[in-house]
């Protein structure tokens, strides 16, 4: 993989996520997310999805869109506590606690600023159907990362989060990825049954 490879992937999510916000209803925004998606982990060099792994698969096992997932969170100030994570391969990346935003029947994930090159926003999600056979990845999954141009949409105070695009980290499809995984605040007690499940779908694969 080249590194220009790498600026052609992150161009081709801004772009999917630019049209996102601009779709004409969630539900035809999340069939867009899902086949641009889906192209770029078959097709693309920069997939996370190791190469050898790529000419049976379909695409991500994302449920149907429910629109009771999404979210419109007033963003509350947080208390800027630091989380460092340590990732093995890119040293310590460097968070801060920057707001809180509640999701009504879900609970309050926290929202944080990354404070190294790049900055944004980022928030992951653990749910209780983590690890569970059938269900999401164990490891968690991200709703928001800004700097790779995950962004559902912002306004004055609030934040967008549509857990039917709660997307599995790189680290999920091959462990050679290091990613932050989602820390206490970023842990629900309940299922979250929509976003992309685990694993992939792959060709003549039932799930």
């Amino acid at each position: 993989m080249q590194p220009t490879d790498v600026v052609d992937w992150r161009r081709h999510v801004f772009a999917i996520y630019a049209a996102v916000r601009a779709a004409a209803s969630p539900e035809a925004a999340h069939a867009l997310w899902r086949r641009e998606r889906d192209a770029l982990l078959r097709t693309h060099p920069a997939s996370p999805v190791p190469a050898s792994a790529r000419a049976d698969l379909v695409g991500a096992d994302v449920a149907p869109y429910d629109p009771a997932w999404r979210f419109e969170c007033s963003l509350e100030p947080a208390d800027g506590v630091r989380w460092d994570v340590e990732t093995g391969t890119d040293g310590i990346v460097p968070f801060e606690r920057w707001a809180t935003a509640t999701l009504p029947g879900v609970g309050t994930l926290d929202v944080w600023r990354l404070r190294s090159y790049g900055g944004g926003l980022f928030v992951p999600v653990r749910d209780a159907l983590a690890g569970r056979d059938g269900g999401t990845y164990g490891g968690g999954r991200y709703l928001v990362d800004t700097v790779k141009g995950a962004d559902l949409g912002m306004g004055d105070g609030t934040i967008v989060l549509d857990l039917n695009f709660a997307y599995a980290p790189s680290c999920a499809y091959d462990p050679a990825w290091a990613c932050p995984l989602p820390p206490a605040g970023n842990r629900v007690d309940v299922p979250i049954p929509v976003g992309e499940r685990h694993p992939l779908l792959r060709a003549g694969i039932g799930r």
